[in-house]
């Protein structure tokens, strides 16, 4: 089985990790300090098939890499990682480009919106790796077990390489998702990221954030 690597310690990372550790992989979290006091804790909680480094160590570890990264930061954390360690990886990226300084709701980081998008950044920093946008859309819990939604939602991916979407088409079905569109290249992350302030805004009008979207066809 692959070895995974979750960039990150909040609770996307948290949940997308314990998830990978249940399905059975090897997963190292990944943090600024190899210390990490939440890292270690969740390493506690997950047994054998859970470690923790800094970042590079995450990232030289996963054959699968996930990002669950602020996107604000996500492009910083790669740096810190070390891009060589990168090289010819598939990369999971679920962050989104939101602005939280002028408080709820995020606004969309202008330049990476629209005519942009943090997929293609990261691709852009990372040319020698399969950046593949999915997740990105549902809460951390819908993410790793669709049927929490309510239903049979749609799961869209974005991206270049057509093995590393079929790779993480397969993980995604293992995360119970069985409606999956691949709108095409990762300039296609456009579109999924600008959900973003229509999820943000459902989940403040009804205080439901077990939901995601369905595409009637």
């Amino acid at each position: 089985m692959k070895n995974f690597a979750v960039l990150g310690t909040g609770v996307v990372g948290n949940t997308i990790g314990t998830k990978l550790i249940n399905l059975g992989y090897a997963v190292m979290m990944g943090s600024r300090t190899a210390d990490n006091e939440k890292a270690q804790s969740w390493v506690e909680k997950n047994g054998d098939k859970a470690s923790a480094g800094t970042f590079a160590d995450a990232a030289a570890f996963g054959e699968v890499v996930f990002n669950c990264t602020k996107g604000e930061h996500s492009l910083d954390v790669f740096r810190m990682a070390g891009l060589e360690n990168f090289k010819g990886k598939t990369i999971i990226d679920i962050a989104n480009p939101l602005d939280f300084s002028q408080g709820m709701p995020p606004s969309l980081i202008p330049t990476l919106t629209n005519t942009n998008s943090l997929g293609e950044e990261i691709q852009k920093l990372l040319p020698e790796a399969n950046v593949v946008k999915t997740l990105n859309i549902v809460n951390c819990e819908v993410m790793v077990d669709a049927k929490k939604s309510g239903g049979d939602p749609t799961m869209f991916l974005s991206g270049n390489n057509s093995e590393a979407k079929a790779e993480v088409t397969d993980i995604l079905s293992q995360f119970n998702w069985t409606d999956i569109i691949d709108l095409g290249d990762i300039t296609t992350a456009r579109g999924t990221e600008m959900l973003l302030p229509i999820w943000i805004r459902t989940w403040m009008a009804t205080g439901n954030g077990y939901f995601a979207f369905k595409i009637v066809r």
